[in-house]
């Protein structure tokens, strides 16, 4: 299972995120997801506006352009996020096909 597929004007991502961790960064593959570790607390939805805003901020693209499908209360995630191929969010991400 790929960690990324083509959607209907974007991609969707499965992804799972580690919150509390040293820094925010994308840390490689795991089991069909990509794997993002992010500063933030799993309290108050505080890591899921923290992964909106890494992904907008490492793909340069508005935070209204992702949303999170499933997963909200859970580590494993699945983002849509419109206006963006998946060779670009490879790219932005430095992730090789």
């Amino acid at each position: 299972m790929s960690w990324i597929t083509s959607h209907a004007g974007g991609v969707v991502l499965t992804l799972r995120v580690v919150p509390r961790a040293a820094k925010n960064e994308v840390s490689g593959e795991m089991a069909g997801a990509l794997k993002i570790r992010l500063q933030a607390p799993p309290v108050e939805g505080k890591a899921n506006r923290a992964l909106i805003d890494f992904l907008a901020d490492a793909l340069d693209i508005p935070r209204n352009a992702i949303g999170i499908v499933s997963g909200e209360t859970g580590r494993i995630k699945r983002v849509v996020i419109a206006g963006v191929t998946v060779a670009a969010v490879r790219q932005a991400l430095d992730i090789s096909p």
